[in-house]
Formats: structure tokens, C-alpha cells, sequence
């Protein structure tokens, strides 16, 4: 008799690698029963990654997403997992045991069967840990090798890796070619050894298609003796994304192995509510070259997951080289030669920073240095000029062991500016914080959620959980949508796509006022466009106000009236006056010396440390916390 072999469709890494959000819970749970109609999926990834930072932005309650969503699933037998980042559990930095302990308590009760944890570093000491939280909340442990390309990331480095985990109590394995970089006989053979050691695992297959090996990889992991396939479908297949569950199940059938019949009428619905979905706004945030195939991919070996966001990141960044070019009468970049510049440098500066795998978060901080030091070589700076603190966390070791050695520009960088390395376990150097949470809870008078799913999120995602209670986070989400509606209506030409790509859109010449609606609470917004006084800030929005109350953008202008040298944001992104929760702010009337942190703008994921210029007083502070700023805007004075 054939083997069987069952797919599990991944649903939200569709959305995150094609661009930067998922649908909305509404969206979600209607289209649930329709991919359970298809009647092929034996698991769907519900889960993970940035998906309950996404809600949070979105505004909606990310608790209440993951149990809406799981339900449908859990009820009709098909098994739900998520994505763990391990030492970082959800988000970007690294997370506290506690916090990480409770993550999987919650994330069970919630409905969550399977929990896919990874390493950036494939640092074991850091996934090891997540295996005894998933046991311990009623999991399955399915821990992933982070697949990528080099001289160092060899078959036997990765089934000695699989080994150890499943000595330490793994359940299953992942192989997680989070780029599609892994090539199809390699995969084979990292399959075939764990088998011949370990036959009774089950081995799943994760790949994104951009460089064009994922439907050969498939094919050698399912002869290797495969388990289960991870897939995506149309209009989100492909490209940034997953190989389709259509050519993937014609493949494997041809090929003798028994694989699940697909209701087609149920697959055509599910295929038009994802572009409902894309058309109401999510389509707003993807780019149309994340559904090309790009084998430039194959070099610099970026995850899709990534690239989805990138593209859009490069739109900004290009707006911010291009002001700079035009400042010294240089032509304007287009994208794709800001993409190449970034893929080369990339190149660059992988070896050099020990060969971390390319999978979040360090796929982003790699990117992240070699963007910013593009930016500040197209700037005439040198390289390395800017490196944020977790990206440092990395290189010194504080995240987990890296596979290669570091270039010794890189530690002669670190010795010069007094930064020590780390070798002990990662996470000594997060102390638990849920104690510090829960008692911040109290003091704001909120609740800590049914099971302490509350609490969890703000231990997890701090800032971004309390821009969601405040409501700020909708009203801007909300701006944002109608910002970039208008902007797609303006464009009427029928090259409108080419143009987007570009970051060529075409503004109004005045600013936009809007009404926007937030739990009943009405607010009026003032989105500015072009080259304003705000020009590349997000909409400012102000608290509830009366209908017909008018509300002005904040200028930093205005704000910047104290006397003194300015101190202006090395990059657009969003201003934080601390990184931490825990950290006390620089305030006006502070004494500050040069070279200080006094606060930090968070971009591509990263938080970016500015430091202050000169000794001094600082006499004003030109926004809040939160507040989206270009470059060269003024951030505080300091006399």
C-alpha cells in the first residue's frame, strides 16, 4: 500500500509573507468552515509569529482571535499549530522563562494543538526549554531546523541537531526552509538520516517558493520519508509564498502516494474570499512583486516571510535615500536598484556576522544592518556607523551561539566601543518580569484576562498592548487604511501597479480629514500627504473629541520651541522615549552627556538608539511616545 502523506495548510504565514498583516478575526472565523470544506487539511497553521502584534494593531483583542479562529478547526478534528520563536515566544527580542511558560499554558487553553518552535541561531540551549513548557501545557512539540545555505550548515550539522532535540523530548520535526534556499537533495538527506535513526517522528516540510527549488524539495523530503507538507493556495501562492496545494497534491499523486482529495467548490470560495480579503484592504499592504518567482533570491537567501515585509519597508527607505540624493543633486534610486544594492550587501555582511540563520529575527537584523549601512554609505557615512542594540545582542552572543566566527572588523567595532561577550545560556540574561506586569495591571486597574491571557500579552508585546488599550492603535490603523485608499484612487493610470512598487504614488495636494470610529468613540483624523511639515509621518490622531470638533496634526516645528542644538531622527520610524517599560525616560530639564541614549526610533522591527550630541540640558521634547517621525525631524533639543 502507498504512503500517505498529509498537508497542512499555512494560513497565516500566506498573509505575513505576502505583506504586513493578516485578516481580521471577523474575516477569519468566515472563512474557517470553508477551509474545513475543503476536506484536505489534516492541520492549519492558526498562530504565531507576528500574528498577535498584528491584532494588536489592528486594534482588536489577540485572545480573542486565537480562540475564535482554533475553534472551528479544533472542532471538526483537524489539528492547529503555531509558530514559537523560541527565547523570543512571539515577538522580535528576547522573552522571560515565565513569560514563555505561560505562552503555552494560554496558547493550549486557547486551542492550540501544536506549538512549532525554532531558533534564529539553531541554538538548541534556546528551543530545548520550549519542549518541557509544550509537554507540561498538554502540546505536541514539533521543533524546527532553520534551513538555509552556506559553508558551515551541512547535512550533518542539521541531523545532529535533530538528534539532540529529539534526545531532549521533541515529538516531531520541522524542516524549516523558512527561504527556499535549501537545496531539494540536501533536504533529502538531512530527512533520510533523521529517519533511519528515528523512523517513528513525524518530519514536516515548511518551504517558501521565491528562489524556485520548493516543489523539487518537496518531491526529495516526501521520498526521504516525509510526513507532512506544509502548502499554500491562490491568490497568495507562489512567489514570497508557499507551493500550491494544487500542483503539490497533483505531484505527489503522480508520484504513487496517497494524498487527500480536495472539494474544488470549497477551494474556489475559500480562493475568492482571500481576495475579498486582499481587496477590502489587506491588498493595500502587499506589493505586486511578491507574486513573482525571483531566483536573485537563491544569493542573498532571505526568508519569504520577510520579503513579504521588505517590500514594503523598502518604500519608505527609498523615500528617505532618495530625499537625501536630491538634497546633493544626485538622481533618485529606483527600487530595484535599492534591492540589489540591499541583496549585495547582504551578502556582505552575513559571513561577517558569524552565518546566523536567515530566519527571524536575525533574518531582520541582518537585513536591517546591511539596509543601514547602505543608506549610510549612499549618505557618504562609513559602514557599521549604525548598529541598533539588538542586533548587537546578537553578534555578542546574548541571543545564543552563533554557527560561524565573527570578522574581526566586527570585533575590533565592539572592543573599541566597550561591549563585552557572552557565552552563558541566553536565557540568563531575561529575568522573569510577570510579577512586574501583573503589578503594572493593578496600578492601571486592568484586568489580567480569563486564564491570564491578558497579562501574557503585556508581559509579551508591552508597547504594542498599550497603544491597543488606548485606542491609539486603531485610530492610526484606521488612518493608515483610509491614507493609502485615497492614494490607490488617485492613481488612475494603467501602470498604477508599476508606480506602487516604485513608491510612486500619487498624494493630494492638502490634507485629508477623516472620521473613524473606535469601539463607539468618535475621532477626527488629519492626514497630511506629500511634502508637508510632516511629510512621511503617520496621521496624528487626537483623543475622543465631538464630531464636528476640528484637530490639528501635531507639527514638530511647533513642538521643537526650546533653545538649543537639535537632535534629529537618523531615520524614519516611530519615536520611543525607552525601550523597556521598566526604563526611566530622559525628561525635559534632564542633564544629558554626549554619547548618552536618550531615546530610540523603532524601525524594520528594531529598536534604533539615538544618542545625544553634545552635553547639555535638554530643553524640549518634540514628540510622544509612539509618534511616527521622518528623517532629519527634530526629536528634542538639548542646550
Amino acid at each position: 500500500m502507498s504512503r500517505e502523506i498529509k498537508f497542512s495548510l499555512v494560513f497565516r504565514d500566506m498573509w505575513q509573507s505576502a505583506g504586513k498583516y493578516v485578516p481580521r478575526v471577523d474575516q477569519l472565523v468566515r472563512v474557517a468552515p470553508v477551509i474545513i470544506e475543503m476536506g484536505c487539511f489534516a492541520r492549519v497553521e492558526t498562530n504565531g509569529g507576528g500574528f498577535e502584534q498584528v491584532n494588536l494593531l489592528f486594534g482588536e483583542n489577540p485572545n480573542k482571535a486565537v480562540r475564535d479562529w482554533t475553534k472551528p478547526f479544533h472542532d471538526a478534528g483537524i489539528q492547529t499549530h503555531m509558530l514559537d520563536r523560541g527565547l523570543n515566544g512571539l515577538r522580535m527580542s528576547p522573552v522571560p522563562a515565565d513569560v514563555r511558560q505561560l505562552f503555552y499554558q494560554v496558547k493550549k487553553i486557547q486551542g492550540t494543538d501544536i506549538t512549532r518552535t525554532f531558533c534564529g541561531l539553531n541554538d538548541v540551549r534556546n528551543i530545548i526549554p520550549s519542549i518541557k513548557y509544550a509537554h507540561d501545557a498538554g502540546m505536541i512539540s514539533q521543533c524546527a531546523l532553520s534551513i538555509t545555505h552556506s559553508p558551515i550548515h551541512t547535512v550533518e550539522y542539521y541531523t545532529k541537531m535533530a538528534l539532540e532535540l529529539i534526545e531532549n523530548g521533541a515529538d516531531e520535526i520541522c524542516i524549516k526552509d523558512m527561504a527556499g534556499v535549501g537545496r531539494p537533495r540536501t533536504l533529502g538527506k538531512i530527512v533520510s538520516d533523521i529517519k533511519k535513526v528515528h523512523p517513528e517522528i513525524p518530519i514536516q516540510y515548511h518551504s517558501h517558493a521565491g528562489p524556485g527549488f520548493s516543489v523539487a524539495s518537496i518531491l526529495e523530503v516526501c521520498d526521504a520519508g516525509c510526513d507532512y507538507i506544509d502548502v499554500g493556495m491562490e491568490p497568495l501562492s507562489w512567489g514570497t509564498g508557499h507551493a500550491d496545494l494544487l500542483t503539490v497534491q497533483a505531484m505527489l499523486k503522480d508520484a504513487g502516494y496517497r494524498v487527500p482529495e480536495i472539494n474544488m467548490s470549497a477551494y474556489m470560495k475559500v480562493r475568492s474570499m482571500i481576495q475579498e480579503f486582499s481587496d477590502d484592504f489587506l491588498g493595500l499592504y502587499i506589493s505586486p512583486k511578491n507574486r513573482l518567482m525571483n531566483s536573485l533570491l537563491i544569493g542573498p537567501g532571505l526568508p519569504g516571510g520577510m520579503m513579504g515585509s521588505l517590500m514594503a519597508d523598502l518604500e519608505t527607505n527609498l523615500e528617505t535615500i532618495n530625499k537625501s540624493r536630491a538634497k546633493k543633486n544626485e538622481l533618485p534610486l529606483t527600487q530595484d536598484d535599492l534591492l540589489i544594492k540591499l541583496f549585495d550587501e547582504v551578502a556582505y555582511v552575513w559571513p561577517r556576522v558569524g552565518y546566523p540563520p536567515l530566519v527571524t529575527p536575525f533574518s531582520q537584523y541582518v537585513k536591517n544592518l546591511a539596509l543601514m549601512n547602505v543608506m549610510q554609505m549612499l549618505k557618504g557615512k562609513e559602514r557599521w556607523s549604525m548598529i541598533a542594540d539588538d542586533i548587537w545582542d546578537m553578534i555578542l552572543g546574548k541571543a545564543g551561539r552563533l554557527p560561524g566566527e565573527l570578522a574581526p572588523e566586527i570585533i575590533e567595532k565592539a572592543k573599541a566601543e566597550g561591549r563585552e561577550f557572552f557565552d552563558g545560556n541566553p536565557q540568563d540574561n531575561y529575568p522573569d518580569a510577570l510579577d512586574k506586569y501583573r503589578k503594572l495591571m493593578n496600578e492601571k486597574h486592568w484586568e489580567v484576562g480569563e486564564d491570564d491571557e491578558e497579562l501574557l500579552e503585556y508581559a509579551m508585546h508591552p508597547a504594542q498592548y498599550e497603544a491597543y488599550r488606548s485606542g491609539k492603535a486603531k485610530v492610526e490603523f484606521l488612518a493608515d487604511v483610509a491614507k493609502r485608499k485615497k492614494e490607490k484612487e488617485k492613481s488612475a493610470t494603467a501602470d498604477r501597479q508599476a508606480e506602487t512598487a516604485a513608491g510612486a504614488f500619487a498624494f493630494p495636494t492638502t490634507p485629508q480629514v477623516l472620521n473613524v470610529d473606535v469601539n463607539g468613540q468618535p475621532y477626527r483624523v488629519t492626514v497630511a500627504f506629500g511634502n508637508t511639515a510632516n511629510s512621511g509621518s503617520a496621521p496624528v490622531a487626537s483623543g475622543p473629541v465631538p464630531a464636528n470638533a476640528p484637530v490639528a496634526p501635531v507639527s514638530p516645528d511647533d513642538a521643537a520651541s526650546g533653545d538649543g542644538e537639535a537632535l534629529l531622527s537618523p531615520l524614519e520610524g516611530k519615536f520611543f522615549p525607552v525601550k523597556n517599560t521598566s526604563d526611566v525616560p530622559v525628561k525635559v530639564g534632564d542633564l544629558v552627556k554626549k554619547g548618552q541614549t536618550v531615546c530610540y526610533i523603532e524601525a524594520m522591527k528594531t529598536y534604533n538608539a539615538v544618542s545625544a550630541e553634545c552635553d547639555g540640558v535638554v530643553t524640549s521634547i518634540c514628540f510622544n511616545s509612539g509618534d511616527m517621525v521622518s528623517e532629519d525631524d527634530v526629536l528634542m533639543t538639548i542646550k
